[in-house]
């Protein structure tokens, strides 16, 4: 066995809601990191006390106890887990992992058991639930009744508000109440704040971002109180996540940020973070409220009891010894104009960007901190409005994404720079790297004049492409208008055009009526002659695919993508479609000769199979009896299409007739384009007896195929 074990997706419950993460077993200690807030529990091996299996809602969990007296808590398991883990605890650490029924009766009396920080309910010595005093926020007593009240957590769907117990009365002890014994047990061991005793120091006046205002700012030896004109908060250390200090761009202010999680709340506002602003040349001298010798005993040489110094250096100093948590300030990091922070703007407020050692944090509206760890992917993308800036992309694996924009062109380098060396994804990279890293740098200081745009030549490329194909379809459009000559749309079209024409040069004069006549005269033999020379045009778009036909083969690459999608989706887990698509891709090329002639192999044998299946299909008559369907349609559509022309025609003559007055020049051509239309109808009318003959010759046939 090896000197640790490491499991995933293991759950932690939080107030209610289970957050994930990874436990690692090793000789030395437990260590146990949440996937959600990145904060690091570990459990010193030498003083685990107690080791439980028990079955429970998401699978297996294990419960450790320590000889300090905290409890911890991980599910999620699986059932042959349970060897390998009992063996490594008898191995390194000497204990026994004991197996735990819980009671499942669920039976409403029982005994209240107080074991450390839990509240044990037992039902015939089996354990039916447990209940964390940390999450207790208050306790209420009544006549035999013990009333307990929960934090909310806002990540949870369900929250549990209240638990109340029945305490009966006790006949043996008379002089202690059992109601007051149960509340006082609770209360010993709950998260509720009392502002009891004086505070360790107090900062007056400091100006706070988030949330707004100016607050007093309390320090007790368990929890911060903030005092504002309006609002109290009162922040307990345990929710404290991190701290940071971070210098303003101006270099004549600073920040120092508060991480919490829980967040602080104010109705249905939540502040995850408590950001102040400080001046750098703010002083203070400051004088704790405690003795040297406790100061020595509580913080062991970290604070003293007179102290001086600016303002945000004695703020950090105390949050540091009480909170327990390392401050992070930026790191090497340092941007064009030599700030340690990039401006940029996020959700239409400006602010500033820091890169971190293992993160980003963005001040100050609102606050955002990603970890390294958290994040899937960034992006480089060019600024929607103007090419002087662009927008850094961030993606996290949860799937959100957060866009800062806005940034200066002269930081591109020096970010990008910083991204590729804490090995990032960068989601452009292919594009960044045919070019050449030095290149984009200097593409982004040079001005916009100089440089050679490329995403402009693409555009106007782009733009010539779609002016060519809407020419060609202009052209095809005039082509498709003098197609059919002997249609009624065309002769109104026409008629159309010659009286806007004489309309318009009316107005010149009686000469201009008569080069306008002749014009028209002179055009209108013209289209007749096109019409019957582009008629075979209309034979291609009467190609129709055979639908019961048999399907055409797979080339070599589908059929080893549709074998392989699976286990590309098995080995990419949230992988979408179009990386799919790309990732099969390189795998393909990736792939011997061997392996690429198995699968050409298979699909030679499909396209013999197809080839077969398609000449059998010809030789039952398939694909004739189709076509003689599709005949038989057109040569009925051509019908309608006449006795719909001629009803038309009727209808023209009628409308003739009711016109009061016709020009000279109308007259002259109506007669001209009468005599066509009764030339015209004359050939139609030989050419539907021959359609209708050979309807009559083929109908049987096909009737007989069909039947067959």
């Amino acid at each position: 066995m090896g000197d640790t074990l490491e499991f995933n997706e293991i759950y932690q419950e939080v107030k209610g809601s289970w957050n994930d993460g990874r436990l690692r077993f090793s000789k030395q200690n437990v260590v146990y990191k949440s996937s959600k807030t990145g904060k690091v529990d570990s459990i010193p091996a030498s003083e685990l006390n107690l080791a439980q299996w028990r079955r429970v809602c998401l699978g297996h969990g294990i419960k450790l106890g320590t000889s300090s007296g905290h409890v911890y808590k991980y599910d999620g398991f699986r059932d042959t887990d349970f060897e390998k883990i009992s063996e490594f605890f008898k191995t390194n650490y000497k204990l026994e992992l004991a197996e735990k029924d819980m009671c499942v009766k669920g039976w409403n009396w029982g005994t209240a058991k107080f074991s450390g920080p839990l509240l044990s309910f037992d039902v015939n010595d089996n354990t039916a639930f447990e209940v964390p005093l940390s999450n207790v926020s208050q306790c209420a007593t009544g006549k035999n009744e013990v009333t307990l009240e929960f934090h909310q957590n806002d990540d949870t769907e369900v929250s549990l508000m209240e638990v109340r117990f029945y305490v009966p009365p006790s006949q043996s002890d008379e002089r202690q109440d059992p109601v007051e014994a149960f509340a006082q047990s609770v209360l010993s061991k709950a998260d509720v704040i009392q502002a009891t005793g004086d505070a360790v120091c107090i900062f007056k006046e400091l100006q706070c971002l988030t949330p707004r205002g100016r607050y007093d700012i309390r320090i007790y030896p368990t929890f911060l109180h903030l005092h504002g004109k309006t609002f109290d908060y009162k922040i307990p250390y345990t929710t404290v996540l991190r701290l940071f200090l971070l210098p303003h761009k101006d270099q004549r202010q600073m920040f120092f940020v508060i991480s919490l999680d829980p967040p602080i709340k104010q109705g249905q506002t939540r502040y995850h973070f408590l950001i102040l602003l400080f001046s750098k040349e703010e002083d203070i001298s400051l004088t704790l409220n405690m003795s040297e010798e406790d100061v020595e005993r509580r913080f062991e040489g970290k604070l003293s009891k007179n102290m001086s110094g600016s303002l945000y250096e004695m703020v950090s100093r105390v949050m540091k010894a009480l909170v327990n948590r390392k401050i992070t300030v930026p790191g090497n990091f340092q941007g064009h104009s030599g700030a340690q922070c990039i401006t940029c703007s996020y959700k239409a407020s400006s602010g500033l960007l820091y890169p971190l050692e293992r993160g980003f944090i963005y001040v100050h509206k609102p606050p955002v901190h990603l970890r390294f760890e958290e994040i899937s992917c960034v992006n480089f993308a060019r600024g929607t409005t103007t090419t002087r800036s662009f927008d850094f992309e961030i993606e996290t694996k949860q799937g959100n994404q957060y866009t800062f924009s806005s940034i200066e062109r002269e930081e591109y380098g020096k970010l990008f720079d910083f991204v590729n060396a804490k090995k990032l994804n960068i989601k452009n990279r292919g594009f960044k790297e045919k070019k050449g890293m030095k290149g984009n740098i200097d593409e982004y200081s040079d001005s916009d004049e100089d440089q050679h745009d490329a995403y402009l030549e693409r555009m106007k490329a782009e733009g010539k492409i779609r002016e060519e194909g809407n020419d060609s379809d202009e052209s095809d459009a005039e082509s498709d208008e003098s197609f059919n000559p002997g249609e009624e749309d065309d002769d109104i079209a026409e008629e159309y055009d010659s009286n806007a024409s004489a309309s318009d040069s009316s107005e010149d004069g009686d000469d201009s009526e008569d080069d306008s006549a002749k014009k028209k005269k002179a055009k209108k033999p013209k289209p007749v002659k096109e019409k019957k020379e582009r008629k075979p045009r209309k034979e291609k778009k009467k190609k129709q695919k055979d639908t019961g036909g048999p399907k055409r083969p797979m080339s070599a690459y589908m059929l080893w993508l549709n074998s392989s999608r699976e286990r590309i989706k098995s080995e990419n887990p949230g992988i979408s479609i179009t990386e799919i698509s790309k990732k099969a891709g390189e795998m393909w090329r990736q792939l011997g000769k061997d392996e690429k002639e198995e699968w050409d192999a298979k699909a030679g044998e499909a396209k013999r199979d197809y080839d077969k299946a398609k000449k059998e299909y010809k030789e039952s008559g398939g694909g004739s009896a189709s076509v003689s369907k599709k005949e038989s349609k057109k040569s009925g559509g051509k019908k309608d299409e006449k006795k719909r022309k001629s009803a038309g025609g009727d209808k023209d003559k009628d409308r003739g007739g009711n016109d009061s007055f016709k020009s000279r020049e109308f007259i002259e051509t109506s007669e001209s384009s009468s005599d066509s239309d009764h030339k015209s109808k004359s050939k139609r009318k030989k050419e539907s007896d021959d359609d209708e003959e050979e309807e009559a010759m083929t109908t049987p046939a096909s009737s007989e195929e069909e039947s067959d």
